[in-house]
């Protein structure tokens, strides 16, 4: 029998069911209890307008088509199998996922093939996970199979839209057990080839109700709004598993139609009160750069209840930015909530708490290199500006020395270190990754620790994360942090593109001009002196001479030895789309790296000293 819901009065959310071990169970109790409430309704922009068609499910309705898809998946694919969603954004997507779940397969959440300039990566996980079936919809179906077909490819392809309703009544398996592999979350690849999570159906009902707690969406009613894509894991997490853990409404968007009008989220926000959101820093800086007067007019953002930051480094300024374009619309400037997570541990690990002052750092840059986090006046020239991620909820959050596995003090920089029931199970298939990276011991602390690969610091109880292990760059014995440097590059000269460069290292060598010694072998080889390298891509629709390399070059040159006492050995000014990002939008420093030491970049006027 479901669980029954407490009485709710009309206009708000139902109490959530205490205990329900899967993503379908609870999709089953909502169906039961609340047939006729709104589930998802996802925002078709067709036209250029700010508004969309809307297009909406029930939890009656999404529990039939669900069911239906799920029993069209129990007939050809096994228990335990891998089926791939090769949908666009929408409730088509959304379906899928739920019914490769009750299907009892592992869902594999991808993209289509459409998606510019990620072929090369959809190809290659399709390779790694192998997948029995595929599902998509009958818009993406004939791009799907073409690509399917030129790769050679034989999955079952399900078109979800075209399964009928009567499939409903179809036999399906017994229902999942709470510990088995829920769905493959595929890493973003910002730091090397992506690699699947295995994450239980545990595993994202406990991350939900963590994220719930903490934007303190588990006690009173909020509308998820979202235009991440649910492939990736916030996006997967805040629009589709906190919704059907909470019985809450989710407003879906397609990405593509954000960033061609980023005030359409802003409108959706207006629209609909006490709305939840999520995106990664660079979005909030997009909308406080591009929105016009005009697309504000009529905007009320005072009744925003959640803006979470996250997914890549979360600038103070950038949420100061935010709040005076918009201060005009009413948004408070309590919502923004930067927050800090993971694919491994299913995605949320701790965030600012909603209606209070945003908690920032003016830390030493100096001493952060050093491993110390000390505090200086916010107007200092020597200070790094930082936004705390506030604290875990139902996790710990542990700061560790990455070389001897040392528990360190307060104040003390280190890889970030997570336990809890969110943490997922391993890389699918990758043994010795997952016992390095899921299997950490900590003291005498009881359990496994997943180690993040990320640093931070713990400062009044707060999270401060300060970057990548790996994206280090070590010169002359001395850390930078890339985005620290890129964040001075890209203030240096109006010609550079914001957010669109990658700072690195290269072994230490001639310019890959005259590339005699520096090669790609020898960049994995890890040489014992390291350059620092820019690539940086140029605004677009300047003209040539407002993008000159060697006056560019010269003031990046001069920005970041004054700024952070480190030579730069190279300075490249590239074209608007070859710095390669990831699917969730971060820039890949490492297959820009990857690019530079192969000679991507060779064609390219430098500007050398």
């Amino acid at each position: 029998m479901p669980a029954r819901a407490l009485p709710h009065a009309p206009g708000t959310s139902p109490a959530a069911p205490e205990h329900l071990p899967t993503l379908p169970a609870h999709l089953a109790h909502w169906a039961h209890h609340t047939p006729g409430r709104r589930a998802f309704t996802f925002t078709d922009h067709h036209t250029l307008g700010l508004r969309g068609s809307l297009r909406t499910l029930t939890w009656h309705r999404l529990d039939i088509r669900t069911r239906a898809v799920a029993a069209r998946l129990a007939e050809t694919v096994a228990p335990g199998e891998r089926v791939a969603l090769l949908s666009p954004q929408g409730t088509d997507y959304v379906i899928g996922f739920l019914a490769a779940l009750r299907a009892g397969t592992v869902a594999v959440p991808l993209f289509t093939p459409d998606l510019p300039g990620h072929a090369d990566r959809l190809a290659g996980v399709l390779a790694d996970a192998r997948p029995s079936a595929v599902l998509t919809t009958s818009g993406a179906a004939d791009t799907v199979r073409a690509f399917l077909d030129a790769h050679g490819l034989r999955p079952r392809l399900i078109v979800t839209d075209l399964v009928p309703d009567d499939q409903a009544g179809g036999r399906l398996p017994p229902a999942p057990d709470e510990q088995a592999t829920a769905y493959l979350q595929y890493t973003s690849g910002s730091t090397r080839f992506p690699a699947g999570v295995e994450i239980s159906h545990a595993n994202v009902v406990a991350n939900a109700r963590q994220a719930l707690t903490a934007y303190g969406a588990d006690t009173r009613p909020v509308t998820m709004v979202g235009w991440l894509p649910l492939y990736h894991d916030m996006g997967l997490v805040l629009s589709v598993a906190a919704p059907v853990v909470r019985g809450l409404l989710s407003v879906l968007m397609d990405p593509v139609a954000f960033l061609q009008r980023p005030a359409r989220w802003l409108r959706l926000l207006s629209d609909h009160p006490n709305a939840l959101t999520a995106a990664p820093n660079f979005a909030y800086d997009y909308c406080a750069a591009v929105v016009t007067d005009e697309d504000k007019a009529g905007l009320r953002l005072d009744r925003v209840a959640v803006l979470a930051n996250g997914s890549e480094p979360v600038r103070p300024e950038t949420a100061d930015r935010f709040h005076a374009a918009f201060a005009g619309q009413g948004l408070a400037a309590t919502v923004h909530c930067p927050s800090y997570g993971l694919a491994e541990a299913t995605v949320f690990v701790s965030a600012h708490r909603p209606g209070q002052p945003l908690r920032r750092y003016a830390l030493d840059r100096e001493a952060l290199a050093a491993g110390k986090a000390l505090p200086l006046a916010p107007d200092d020239p020597a200070a790094v500006l930082l936004a705390a991620c506030g604290e875990p909820v139902g996790q710990s959050v542990r700061i560790v020395d990455p070389v001897t596995a040392i528990l360190l003090p307060g104040g003390e920089v280190g890889e970030i270190w997570v336990q809890g029931p969110n943490v997922g199970r391993g890389y699918a298939g990758r043994e010795s990754q997952t016992r390095e990276t899921f299997h950490a011991r900590l003291g005498r602390l009881p359990g496994h620790w997943l180690r993040t690969g990320d640093l931070g610091t713990m400062l009044d109880g707060q999270l401060l994360v300060t970057g990548r292990l790996k994206d280090l760059i070590i010169v002359d014995g001395r850390n930078h942090y890339p985005q620290d440097v890129e964040g001075t590059v890209q203030a240096a000269h109006p010609a550079i593109r914001p957010d669109r460069l990658a700072a690195f290292a290269v072994p230490a060598g001639p310019l890959p001009t005259g590339r005699d010694s520096v090669t790609s072998a020898e960049a994995g080889a890890g040489a014992a002196a390291e350059s620092a390298v820019i690539v940086a891509e140029h605004a677009r629709d300047l003209p040539a001479q407002a993008r000159d390399p060697k006056e560019v070059a010269a003031a990046v040159r001069a920005a970041v030895s004054a700024r952070h006492g480190l030579r730069l050995a190279d300075v490249l000014l590239v074209p608007p789309g070859t710095v390669p990002r990831t699917t969730s939008g971060k820039v890949s420093r490492t297959l820009t790296r990857s690019r530079y030491l192969d000679g991507f970049y060779d064609s390219v006027e430098r500007g050398t000293e």
